[in-house]
């Protein structure tokens, strides 16, 4: 896999999430004892048994190769994340090393002084096995997080489902994902499932229907500018709201959540309630997690948002991000010593596996094997660009600003020109 390109990449760094699903706890700040000991606090969220496993592991590790240092790992839930660390960041009491989403999210970080510039701590060997995607971390020419995995999004399926409604192939354009849901709905399948709960899970589709509808010169400028006048802007969220009128969601999605247990969007899928989700690379770990034995799903499959009629943006185009890991401004020196360590191949591998997602290193591709996973990688190589997530391609205000907009409107208390008009009120502010 050669290394894409992210849009806005001085400023933007690809959605976070892992595995979702754990209660958070407040990070007392590590540090260095009178002893030459350091202890460092690790906030993630990472909340399958393996993904627990592998940060522990890992933990161990750089512990037994560096006497005297101790790392806490405490996981956040994923929709916690943000909150809490905004919290603990502005109260003086944030943790080392935490998990970093990019984009206006880490711009209003690294602004504010409270992230680590790690420029001139990334190893050499690091920096060759990211390749262009450490820009994704880079702000100004300076580097503030290291990725971890590569996650591109699109609409995973169940093959078993799909075949026992009649639909032979993944759609590639809007009317023929119009008629699979179609065929879903008259073999009595949820045909897609969907945590709106969460919010941003909703959100995704309406940032999809944007990638198709908007140029790329469009979304950039809005990444920067924050202007969203662009009639395109409207006429996502009218495409999303003529397919929302389809009824193609779960019963009940708008108090459904994403990744947390059998009855979360995932888990439907895990257990064949419901028939696909748009999400991003991290759902195969996720959904496997949640299967009945608590394997990979056998017939899981991927294909690419598809093809939006009468839309400027390149039909090939693909949403997504890089997740990563970012120190604290005044973490000790041996947090960047460890994201090196993160990184290095056989490491990266063992998250490649721990995690069923695709790792940031190029070296570590080879421990890519799910078949949804190699599908998405190949759409990847294929695609014209690669677009950041809305909400952290325009920092946490705007951003949350959007996905409530998006949900109000599935609800029924909003429209296309309200998420317009609201988006653009969030972006005033700042």
């Amino acid at each position: 896999m050669r290394t894409k390109r992210t849009l806005a990449a001085s400023t933007a760094v690809v959605m976070g999430a892992l595995a979702l699903a754990a209660c958070g706890s407040s990070g007392d700040s590590g540090g260095s004892g009178s002893d030459g000991s350091v202890e460092m606090i690790f906030w993630h969220n990472s909340t399958t048994d393996d993904g627990k496993a592998y940060q522990q592991e890992m933990a161990d590790a750089f512990e037994a190769e560096n006497p005297g240092v101790e790392i806490t790992l405490q996981v956040v839930q994923n929709e916690d994340m943000d909150g809490k660390l905004q919290t603990a960041l502005n109260s003086g009491d944030a943790p080392d090393i935490f998990m970093a989403r990019g984009g206006g999210k880490l711009a209003d970080i690294a602004e504010a002084g409270q992230v680590m510039d790690l420029t001139d701590l990334v190893d050499d060997a690091t920096r060759d096995a990211l390749g262009t995607t450490i820009e994704a971390f880079t702000i100004d020419g300076k580097v503030y997080g290291m990725p971890t995995a590569v996650l591109p999004g699109g609409i995973f399926y169940s093959k078993d489902l799909f075949a026992e409604a009649g639909i032979e192939t993944p759609p590639t354009t809007m009317a023929e994902l119009e008629d699979a849901v179609a065929k879903l709905q008259a073999a009595g399948v949820a045909p897609i499932a969907l945590g709106a709960k969460d919010a941003w899970p909703a959100a995704h589709w309406y940032y999809f229907f944007a990638l198709r509808a908007c140029s790329q010169e469009t979304i950039e400028a809005a990444a920067t500018d924050r202007s969203f006048d662009d009639p395109c802007w409207t006429q996502a969220g009218e495409e999303y709201a003529e397919f929302a009128g389809l009824e193609p969601f779960n019963e009940g999605f708008l108090s459904t959540t994403a990744q947390q247990g059998a009855g979360s969007s995932a888990g439907l899928v895990a257990n064949h309630q419901a028939a696909m989700e748009l999400m991003g690379a991290w759902n195969p770990g996720v959904i496997g997690g949640l299967t009945p034995d608590g394997e990979p799903l056998a017939d899981l499959g991927w294909f690419p948002f598809p093809e939006v009629e009468g839309g400027q943006g390149d039909p090939t185009a693909m949403m997504g991000g890089i997740d990563g890991l970012s120190c604290h401004v005044d973490a000790p020196k041996e947090c960047p010593e460890f994201l090196n360590f993160l990184l290095e191949k056989e490491n990266q591998e063992g998250f490649a596996e721990a995690f069923v997602s695709i790792p940031a290193s190029k070296e570590a591709l080879g421990a890519v094997t799910d078949p949804a996973l190699q599908e998405i990688l190949a759409a990847y190589e294929d695609s014209a660009y690669v677009s950041v997530w809305l909400d952290t391609l325009f920092g946490q205000n705007v951003g949350n600003a959007l996905n409530t907009a998006v949900v109000e409107m599935l609800a029924g208390q909003g429209d296309a020109e309200s998420i317009v008009a609201t988006v653009n009120a969030a972006a005033a502010k700042e």
